[in-house]
């Protein structure tokens, strides 16, 4: 048995598929942990969506923001709904999208499991949330979106105040906690989130931090994957290991083994992407160095030829992050790991 977490899907389903044969995937006996934002932008957002829920037995699934978003436009009006992209359009307008929108409102915002050792989230997590507060807050959430009154959450999610507060109630709550979960990339030590800010570290506003380094974070019992933040590429550091590696804007697709000592890459090519037009978003760069002791490590694995001579994805094996602490950092779930050998 194997168990393979993937990073965000966002509507590539050939891609989602020539993965899925690349590691093998056996669904009598593997089990898939999808990182979120299953939908969007890719074009095949319903395929996706439907091979996905097909394998609902086999896979655990957390709500990334792009699903969240399907879900709030599932939940208005037609002629509302006639106005998102066609991508989405195509899910809302199916014949089974009650089907499959109700499937997917019945996901999670974190998965954990103690025993394997992981736990899964989107994006992230506030830096003083404990593995089981981080579950707690995941939970008041999950709580609403599966209840009657999840259409009033949908409405009410959108916004990027208040910042977080424990005394918070009502939907400012429920808001703080999903912008966590599926929308932070940086924050600062006291939890404001810099939504605004989305590239590479360096380069984000002074006194925001990577919402895995922020000093005096927790140092939590478990490794943790996330997808969301596509300009890092594929980073292991601060025992949190991101998989988001822009499929969706021309570059990869990845999994990651969970269920191994030594971790376990593989990737494949991700999305035939036109040539740039103005206005248009480029495919995620390459991180900028950072000073010593404060940078991740960035796995980059070279392209691998199949049998048969058919070029792949590169597939890489690393052993897993050393728990030890950057210089200038505060407390935190272990230090970056060692650079991933190819195979």
């Amino acid at each position: 048995m194997s168990v393979w977490a993937i990073g965000d899907l966002q509507g590539c389903y050939d891609v989602t598929q020539r993965l899925l044969e690349k590691i093998r995937f056996d669904p009598a006996q593997d089990t898939l942990w999808f990182a979120g934002d299953l939908v969007n932008r890719g074009g095949q957002s319903l395929e996706t969506l439907r091979l996905v829920h097909s394998l609902r037995d086999h896979s655990v699934v957390v709500l990334g923001n792009h699903d969240l978003s399907l879900l709030a436009v599932g939940s208005r009006s037609e002629e509302e709904q006639r106005k998102v992209n066609p991508d989405l359009l195509r899910v809302v307008t199916a014949e089974d999208r009650d089907v499959l929108l109700d499937w997917l409102r019945m996901q999670k915002l974190v998965h954990a499991d103690r025993e394997l050792g992981w736990m899964m989230v989107h994006a992230g997590m506030a830096p003083k949330w404990t593995t089981q507060m981080a579950e707690k807050h995941a939970r008041e959430v999950e709580q609403q979106l599966h209840g009657n009154g999840y259409r009033k959450l949908l409405r009410n999610m959108y916004g990027d105040k208040p910042i977080w507060a424990p005394n918070l109630t009502g939907y400012d709550r429920s808001r703080a906690i999903i912008n966590f979960f599926t929308r932070m990339r940086y924050c600062t030590a006291r939890g404001r989130i810099g939504i605004e800010d989305k590239g590479t570290p360096g380069t984000q506003e002074q006194g925001l931090y990577p919402w895995f380094e922020v000093p005096g974070r927790v140092e939590r019992d478990l490794k943790v994957v996330c997808g969301h933040w596509s300009a890092l590429g594929l980073t292991i550091t601060q025992g949190v290991h991101a998989i988001d590696t822009g499929a969706v804007w021309g570059g990869k697709l990845t999994a990651l083994q969970l269920d191994t000592d030594e971790l376990r890459v593989v990737q494949v090519p991700g999305r035939d992407v036109p040539a740039p037009v103005a206005g248009a978003r480029p495919a995620p760069r390459a991180p900028k160095p950072r000073p010593e002791g404060q940078q991740a490590a960035q796995a980059k694995p070279q392209p691998q030829a199949q049998p048969g001579g058919q070029p792949a994805g590169g597939e890489t094996r690393t052993r897993g992050p050393r728990r030890r602490r950057g210089r200038g950092r505060g407390n935190g779930g272990g230090g970056a790991g060692s650079p991933p050998t190819a195979e």
